[in-house]
Formats: C-alpha cells, structure tokens, sequence
C-alpha cells in the first residue's frame, strides 16, 4: 500500500517548490488536485488550501510517507463557523466539513494567538502528522505529533490531540455566541468524534492555518527547505525506533 501512494503521488506530479505554484495531478484532464478539492469545498479559503497542499507534498518530496487523508484547520475563521474540512486524497473528495474548538487563550470567538509552549492553553499552527487513536479522559481520541520545529513540534509533550467535547455545539454557540474552547487541542463535536478519529488515525496529514506573518514567512514547509525538512522528518523517524 505505501509504494501505490508513493506512486500515487509520484504520478500526481505535485510541485511544491512554491506555495503559489500550480499543483498539477496527471490524468485528470485540465483539473489540479487543488482545483478539485476547491470544488469540494467551496468554503474553505484558497490560500489556505494551496498552502496546506504544498505543505504536505513538501513533506512527502523530502521522506514523509504519502497520506489518504487531509485534514484542514482555518483558525482565521470564528470559532460559530464550520473550519474543519478532512478531504479524502485518493479519491479527491470530501469527507466532512465541521466544527473545531480552539484552545482558550488563543482568543475568545476567533483565535489570534498561538504558542507552541506546554501550559500555554494555545492552538498551534502548522503541518502536523496524525498517529494512534486511544481511549483518554475525553473517551476516544487520537494524537499527533507536529512536524514544524519550534511551531508545533512539543504537541505530543502537550497532550494536543483530537478528541469530543460537549461544548463543540451549534447550542453553544446559540447561548454563548462562540464554541467552547479548549486547552489547546482541536476538539470535534461528539456526534462525529469516532469518523473523525477513524479518518484520521494511522499516518495522515493535519494543517492547521493562520494567516500569521512570522509563521508564513519561517515555515520549512510553506517554504519547502528540504535540508531542515528532512532533518525534522529523520528526528521524528528516530524517535518512533
């Protein structure tokens, strides 16, 4: 199954060298991979997209394993709108649009600040890689790791993982004029907790987006600097052996 999406994304032929670059996928007429998950979700933002895409074809260029799935986060959005998208790669599709608390010292209705920082109580930004569903204080979850030095990379260390939460409610919103939040992780409404957890869980892509000046312009991704990307993806390699 690994050599077939390799060769999946091989074939695809994403470029990556910019995050304005065209992400051109063979055999799919005129259409671009980003062009059909566009279609797919017409609400989520473009630059978001394109950044998300390269990110993760940046990743996979430099020794990440190719994913199914695509998670997408866009915390520039209010925490009342539906900011979660999980697109299905292979098939070009989308899976599920909802919504995604964000820890609550990154602001109250929208989120502004992010920290990497254990004891923040922040959302993090960045590319990060899905691993092992488990059953915690918030019942079935899954964690991740973050790929992006300094950004994301203490997620694990921070317990920053997907999990239900009752206060992820339109209801919620209805009373208090924004979602729940929470201490830092992306938290699901619990009526699609387990799809999203399932979707996820074993090696996928998550992104979460910001349009954040300092992260934009230092990312190793949304710049595709394969010498601190393949370090990054060996250290994490290592770590797992």
């Amino acid at each position: 199954m690994t050599r077939l999406l390799r060769s999946f994304w091989l074939a695809a032929g994403l470029l990556a060298a910019s995050v304005h670059a065209p992400l051109q996928a063979a055999g799919v007429g005129q259409a671009t991979l980003y062009e059909r998950l566009a279609r797919a979700a017409p609400t989520l933002d473009r630059e978001a997209l394109r950044h998300a895409l390269a990110a993760m074809q940046c990743a996979v260029n430099n020794g990440a394993e190719p994913a199914e799935r695509l998670a997408v986060i866009d915390y520039s959005l209010p925490s009342s709108e539906q900011r979660l998208w999980i697109f299905d790669l292979r098939r070009q599709r989308l899976l599920l649009q909802d919504l995604v608390a964000h820890g609550k010292e990154s602001g109250e209705h929208h989120a502004t600040r992010f920290s990497n920082v254990e004891g923040s109580h922040q959302s993090s930004l960045g590319l990060f890689r899905t691993e092992e569903s488990y059953i915690g204080q918030h019942g079935y979850s899954l964690r991740m790791d973050g790929l992006e030095p300094g950004i994301n990379d203490r997620a694990r260390e921070r317990a920053i993982v997907i999990h239900a939460a009752d206060y992820v409610d339109p209801a919620w919103v209805e009373k208090h004029g924004r979602l729940g939040r929470s201490l830092g992780c992306p938290a699901v409404r619990p009526e699609v907790a387990r799809m999203v957890v399932d979707s996820l869980k074993g090696g996928q892509f998550m992104f979460s987006w910001y349009p954040d000046r300092e992260w934009l312009q230092s990312s190793a991704y949304l710049n595709c600097q394969p010498q601190r990307v393949v370090g990054v993806l060996a250290r994490r390699k290592g770590s797992q052996s």
